[in-house]
């Protein structure tokens, strides 16, 4: 019982353990992060293709936008999950 109580106050206020994560654990979340990031780039390839569309109906600007916002987020996590895999 004394060795729970001690492994649970060795843990910080916010009850993640201050010994760090592992190298195993940051690279699958590298992975991750990079997947969803190619992921939001091939949603994006999607909404370029029916832009033509929207473009004819007047509603062109939003597709722009969404495109941008896509491609940005998607670049920012492709590039959180590099970094998370190289440490």
């Amino acid at each position: 019982m004394a060795k729970v109580n001690q492994l649970s106050h060795s843990a910080n206020p916010r009850g993640v353990n201050s010994q760090g994560v592992s190298s195993e654990v940051r690279r699958e979340n590298g992975l991750s992060l990079i997947m969803i990031g190619f992921m939001l780039w091939f949603f994006d390839t999607l909404v370029f293709f029916f832009m033509p569309a929207g473009e004819r109906l007047g509603h062109g600007r939003p597709f722009a936008i969404l495109i941008g916002s896509a491609f940005l987020a998607g670049a920012i996590l492709i590039g959180l999950g590099m970094h998370l895999r190289k440490e």
